[in-house]
């Protein structure tokens, strides 16, 4: 077969368009899943499955003890770093916690905080801050020991201390 005429050339134009084109259709068929494709043997009940935990653990107390017209920082003190924070949404933190125990499905615990300016304004997710059980709760007692410092110095004092060039 000769490709010198335009004939057969458009011939082996069309077939190679018909073949990339049936290439392309395979590939966009395929369905894409966003979850983690397990072993088909992590499913069976003898078969050992690790506890995760991810995200910030959130209390009730944590959450009873926020208050509209907070500021950022003393959200963050009380709820620690969130997860996310939206670079579209600069208003809103995102506060997430999962947990897959064993077999069981993933429990899912979102909590968003949304700021006016500067200031804590609300709070969605599966916990809302309740003045009633805050003032229910016991309060607890800290104590903290703080150890005597006056007898101690630094590392270098003692060195200088024991080549005789500082005095006591």
């Amino acid at each position: 077969m000769s490709l010198d005429d335009g004939s057969d050339m458009q011939k082996v134009l069309i077939l190679l368009a018909f073949g990339a084109s049936l290439t392309l259709a395979g590939c966009s068929g395929k369905e894409k899943k966003s979850e983690y494709r397990e072993s088909v043997l992590s499913d069976l009940p003898f078969v050992y499955k690790m506890t995760v935990q991810q995200g910030n653990i959130v209390t009730e107390e944590m959450i009873d003890r926020l208050e509209p017209g907070m500021t950022r920082n003393q959200v963050r003190y009380l709820l620690g770093t969130p997860v996310l924070v939206d670079i579209f949404h600069g208003d809103r933190w995102y506060y997430t916690y999962t947990v897959r125990r064993g077999h069981a499905e993933m429990e899912k615990r979102p909590l968003a905080v949304y700021f006016n300016g500067d200031l804590m304004v609300r709070v969605d997710g599966y916990l809302q801050p309740d003045s009633q059980r805050a003032a229910s709760r016991e309060p607890q007692e800290m104590l903290v020991n703080v150890p005597d410092w006056d007898g101690d110095v630094g590392l270098v004092k003692k060195a200088l201390r024991s080549i005789g060039i500082e005095d006591d």
